[in-house]
């Protein structure tokens, strides 16, 4: 079975830090990523990740989040620093699977950010 499971949400207050941490199991996977849903708002690119370690950002994350990858352990990890109270959302992992280019998505984890 193909799954993708995140960890690492929670409140945190305006200008600290979180890393999420996303776990990808089932199969091998090309890109891996993070998107996120603020309320009221479409689905957005965070950051996401090749195989080969290309990385692209949104653009209101350029600077302040960084992500990195262990191909060896499927895993995917977003690293949040100055944070802001915009950048409140329930953050998905997405997964693309080798070859097939099926997209795996995580049920997703809160990341709050107080001002």
């Amino acid at each position: 079975q193909v799954q993708v499971v995140e960890s690492g949400g929670g409140l945190v207050q305006a200008g600290g830090s979180l890393r999420l941490s996303c776990a990808a199991s089932g199969s091998i996977f090309n890109r891996m990523g993070w998107y996120r849903q603020a309320p009221g708002k479409e689905r957005e690119l965070v950051a996401v990740i090749t195989a080969g370690g290309s990385t692209s950002y949104g653009d209101s994350v350029k600077g302040r989040f960084t992500i990195s990858r262990e191909n060896g352990k499927n895993m995917v990890y977003l690293q949040m620093n100055s944070l802001k109270p915009e950048d409140t959302a329930v953050y998905y992992c997405n997964a693309v699977v080798m070859y097939s280019y099926r997209e795996v998505w995580g049920q997703g984890t809160l990341v709050t950010v107080s001002s």
